[in-house]
């Protein structure tokens, strides 16, 4: 059983249609929980439909130039196994530590280590605040990303997998509890306050997560962790706000009136910010 859970995820690489479908089945599934149980109640520009079609439009370009950066991940991850390169084989891991090593070491580079530097980059911050302009977030604000945010995020997993010598099985596992978990602490669901807190002693939780949409900082300057929250609480990045007081959006930097033209979030990074 165990063996055969390794084999799918070790050749998942090759089905993007079942890649797709853990996304979309993950985004619907909130989507419908989202209508049920607010967090917050939104307040959309026209409606939810319009404001899901400007971040899918982020999303569409996310997952083509992934595609392509989906390459480079197999060829660094087979040279890390052709070479012996990378924490898993210099500690001669079994399959489960393999696993957690890849995890642990993935989640850090790819989720908190690039996502605090696109914050204290001003360069970076450019494109990132594309994702915080979004004054209505829920479960489709989770991929809505700028293309270059898109490809500094891929730099950053290239170094994780080169650190790591994650095998594909390991990058495929991780990759695909990450995207559950985008759609899990970017939806608008409400949680009771002692679940969501117990969960965010170790993953990410949706009432965590909103806290870093809050439009003020330092409230905007914490807990930027994608499904572990060890790093946050571990590093002093870790922040608490009560939801009904969690309001989002920008203090600065971008007219929030502007949060779904999907023209002016394009270009705008590219001008300099005052």
């Amino acid at each position: 059983m165990f063996q055969n859970i390794i084999q799918y995820f070790q050749t998942l690489d090759h089905h993007p249609a079942q890649r797709l479908t853990f996304l979309v089945g993950g985004l619907l599934f909130f989507w419908i929980l989202e209508g049920s149980i607010p967090l917050i109640q939104p307040n959309y520009k026209k409606n939810k439909l319009k404001h899901a079609t400007v971040n899918f439009g982020f999303t569409v370009i996310h997952l083509i130039i992934h595609t392509f950066l989906a390459i480079i991940i197999i060829k660094i991850s087979d040279w890390c196994k052709a070479l012996q390169f990378g924490l898993v084989y210099w500690l001669n891991a079994n399959v489960i530590a393999t696993i957690i090593i890849s995890f642990l070491v993935l989640d850090f580079f790819g989720g908190w280590l690039v996502h605090i530097t696109e914050h204290k980059i001003k360069f970076l911050w450019r494109f990132h605040v594309v994702h915080h302009a979004d004054n209505n977030v829920d479960v489709t604000t989770g991929l809505r990303h700028h293309p270059v945010e898109s490809v500094l995020r891929g730099v950053f997993f290239f170094a994780g997998i080169f650190i790591s010598g994650s095998p594909m099985y390991a990058v495929m596992i991780f990759q695909t509890i990450l995207v559950l978990f985008t759609a899990f602490e970017h939806a608008n669901i409400s949680l009771s306050k002692s679940i969501d807190n117990i969960l965010s002693y170790i993953f990410v939780s949706p009432n965590m997560h909103k806290v870093h949409h809050h439009w003020q900082q330092p409230y905007t300057d914490s807990n930027y962790g994608a499904v572990l929250a060890v790093w946050d609480r571990l590093f002093g990045t870790f922040m608490q706000l009560d939801a009904d007081k969690i309001k989002y959006g920008l203090d600065r930097y971008y007219p929030n009136e502007q949060d779904e033209n999907f023209g002016m979030l394009m270009t705008k990074p590219f001008k300099k910010m005052s």
